[in-house]
């Protein structure tokens, strides 16, 4: 599973565009990437993921999907490291698939990020209601809204600045979360008397539920990945991106996948998964969060609090990160003529305001929780963008196997690759399969009940329709076929020597 990283030429530190600054380090964009993924997905839903498929389960499934993410990481780190554009995979998917998947994948991930901020708004409101029960949740998301509009309205810097410092306080906390369940197992610290690997024997452990169960926790484990993806958005904003994207892909995944196996496992030695607290996973209680009940059985009185504190860290974090993201993919759109011009003006600093403006009237659908119950908008908003994270991922692993399978066709020379993604062809398949099983298991068990929830399917399967109708619907206006392997075009930086092909 290793990658290897060849020398190409120097990439100009222009902007392909004239436009977009790049002005993002390396340390950013690693930054970027873990603040993107580890968040309440780790910090609350892993207690339920355990309760669900017992420590053995939870463990597999982390590690598995672990896999599957690297594989899209190599990819998409193959893929921006010699086109480091903002539109990353929307582009990629037009120019080796076909122009209307790419188009549907850009709408796609505008969409799913936009929403996305509207829920951690509606989770900014739960959160906050810990400390102020009585001040109205609609006065949080406002202000918080304010703050995320200005952090991405002057320059890319502030954004890049305030995710580092982000992500760096969550890094931190499952940092010394590990180190404190490892002394507790060890009996430096008290609170981990009854623990150890007696909690994988006791009732159905380690596995619970089958495999079944474990198809249903995979896709809450794939969800809490999320986000790695926005290396590839970034890139098109990165200082030395056929650098510093390879870098970042090499340290970032292994580094999260790191942080998520060892809290899953320090959870599993000191909380049986038996224990009625896990299977509770809501934002609105931290109290439940088995990172608050770890800290609190080491005798950490105010750890709820803490947990709180860094639970809202998270949350603006990836409102931050959707704020971005969702700008510059509109913004890719626009230069693209995929959506209105409008949003492809830039300001002096290379910030596509209207286009961020859009972005934010679509994140005020957070305002809807003033109105109706905060705690259902948020799970009706979460239903909405679930679906279109993993729809992005497959786009990805089609895209890297088309642009590969056509660099080869061409003769093309693999050497000139600034970044090369190993085990191709089975690192793209294996993740476009393993993606789609989850994508298509995610409410499995709707099917299973004498009368079909169909109420549930359409709030779960939404997504898939509306990217098959948006791309039909392309097709139908505009035309188009799939790109044919010796039609594709690639960068100039990849224009060196052609060598012979055998036997010619």
């Amino acid at each position: 599973m290793t990658t290897s990283s060849q020398s190409a030429p120097p990439q100009t530190s222009s902007p392909p565009n004239g436009g977009l600054k790049r002005e993002l380090k390396a340390r950013h964009l690693s930054m970027i990437a873990i603040g993107g993924s580890i968040g309440t997905g780790l910090f609350v839903a892993s207690g339920a993921t355990i309760s669900q498929a017992g420590p053995g389960g939870a463990l597999l499934s982390y590690v598995l999907i672990g896999l599957m993410v690297y594989f899209l990481m190599t990819s998409l780190g193959e893929l921006a490291a010699c086109m480091p554009v903002s539109g990353s995979f929307a582009t990629y998917g037009a120019r080796y698939v076909d122009d209307g998947f790419g188009f549907a994948l850009g709408w796609n991930y505008w969409y799913n990020w936009a929403v996305t901020i509207a829920v951690d708004l509606v989770a900014a409101q739960l959160v906050m209601a810990y400390w102020f029960p009585d001040v109205p949740g609609v006065i949080w998301s406002a202000l918080f809204l304010c703050l995320l509009f200005a952090l991405n309205y002057q320059s890319v810097r502030g954004f890049a600045e305030t995710e580092y410092w982000f992500a760096a306080i969550k890094v931190v906390t499952v940092l010394f979360f590990i180190g404190a369940g490892f002394l507790m197992v060890l009996g430096i610290l008290k609170g981990g008397e009854h623990s150890g690997l007696a909690n994988w024997t006791i009732g159905d452990a380690p596995f619970a539920g089958g495999v079944a169960t474990m198809i249903g926790v995979a896709m809450v484990v794939g969800f809490s990945f999320q986000g790695t993806e926005l290396i590839g958005i970034a890139a098109g904003e990165s200082e030395d991106p056929a650098r510093n994207i390879p870098r970042a892909v090499r340290k970032v995944f292994w580094r999260i996948l790191l942080f998520y196996v060892l809290a899953i496992f320090v959870i599993s030695l000191l909380i049986p998964y038996t224990d009625p607290q896990l299977l509770r996973n809501e934002v609105s209680d931290i109290s439940v969060s088995p990172f608050t009940l770890v800290f609190e059985k080491a005798g950490l009185l105010s750890a709820a609090a803490v947990m709180n504190a860094v639970i809202l860290t998270s949350v603006l974090s990836a409102g931050n990160s959707g704020m971005y993201a969702s700008t510059r993919m509109l913004y890719n759109l626009a230069l693209e003529g995929k959506a209105p011009r409008i949003f492809a003006r830039l300001s002096v600093n290379g910030v596509p305001r209207y286009a961020l403006l859009a972005t934010a009237a679509v994140a005020a659908l957070c305002f809807l929780a003033s109105i109706f119950s905060p705690s259902a908008i948020y799970i009706w908003l979460l239903n909405a963008s679930g679906m279109t994270g993993f729809i992005a991922w497959l786009g990805i692993a089609i895209s890297h196997y088309r642009f590969r399978r056509g660099y080869m066709h061409q003769g093309r020379d693999l050497n000139l690759l600034p970044y090369r993604a190993g085990l191709f062809p089975f690192g793209p398949i294996f993740a476009f399969v393993l993606c789609l099983i989850i994508t298509l298991g995610q409410n499995y068990e709707a099917f299973l009940n004498d009368q079909i929830d169909w109420l549930g399917v359409v709030a779960t399967y939404i997504g898939l329709p509306l990217f098959l109708l948006i791309w039909l619907g392309y097709r139908l206006v505009k035309g188009g076929r799939f790109v044919r392997l010796d039609e594709m075009t690639f960068p100039d930086s990849l224009s060196g020597p052609v060598p012979r092909r055998p036997g010619k």
